[in-house]
């Protein structure tokens, strides 16, 4: 069962959520909180493995407590999805770049929530590399281009190609077929970029790739 928690100041939109969430066969609420510095303490003592997280609520926004969860300090996170109202957010944005996996609109229909949720527990993005460029060409956050730092620099010339297709979005099947090779091989080249620039998934290889200008 994915473990998912609801993070939003409104209790009607909670409680809609959650019906349609414990409806799935392989989902289950197991907490709810109404602002960041509640969510922060239940997280710790619930472990969640998903949070749906408000973007503007009161006490706590979305922002800083991704921001407070994603500090160093714990051991073992949960994949975040920051919900928001509109497609281009520059908070969004910027809870992406500090550790949240994507962001669904809170219109999203309960099928593509689920699948959303299904998809950032497995270590996938619920965004495109192409919707989150566009996304951060809106965040008056971003970082200015900086030079790739030691770590790139230190990867493989292969590992740089796949660093490259993951940063334009596409699929280790994708990238094995470009490659020519094995998606078992690509999956652990994905692996040791990660663990090479320190980044905790694709998503933050599409962040990197762009506050370094590494992708067109």
């Amino acid at each position: 069962m994915i473990r998912v928690m609801l993070v939003d100041d409104q209790e009607l939109f909670r409680g809609g959520v959650r019906v349609a969430l414990d409806a799935q066969p392989d989902m289950e609420v197991v907490g709810e909180a109404g602002d960041g510095r509640e969510a922060v303490a239940l997280i710790d003592e619930v472990r969640p493995d998903v949070v749906l997280l408000d973007i503007r609520m009161p006490v706590m926004d979305g922002v800083e407590t991704v921001r407070t969860l994603f500090d160093g300090s714990r051991s073992s996170l949960p994949r975040v999805i920051v919900l928001t109202t509109f497609a281009l957010d520059r908070a969004a944005a910027t809870a992406i770049r500090h550790g949240a996996s994507g962001f669904v609109l809170k219109d999203a229909t309960p099928a593509f929530l689920a699948a959303a949720i299904r998809a950032v527990h497995a270590g996938s993005t619920v965004l495109a590399a192409d919707e989150l460029g566009e996304l951060f060409a809106t965040d008056v956050l971003a970082a200015p281009a900086a030079p790739p730092p030691a770590e790139y620099r230190e990867l493989s010339a292969r590992e740089q190609a796949v660093f490259r297709l993951v940063a334009r979005g596409l699929s280790n099947a994708e990238i094995a077929e470009r490659e020519f090779v094995s998606e078992s091989t690509v999956k652990t080249q994905v692996s040791s970029i990660l663990a090479k620039l320190a980044l905790r998934d694709r998503v933050q290889i599409v962040v990197f790739a762009h506050d370094h200008r590494l992708v067109d």
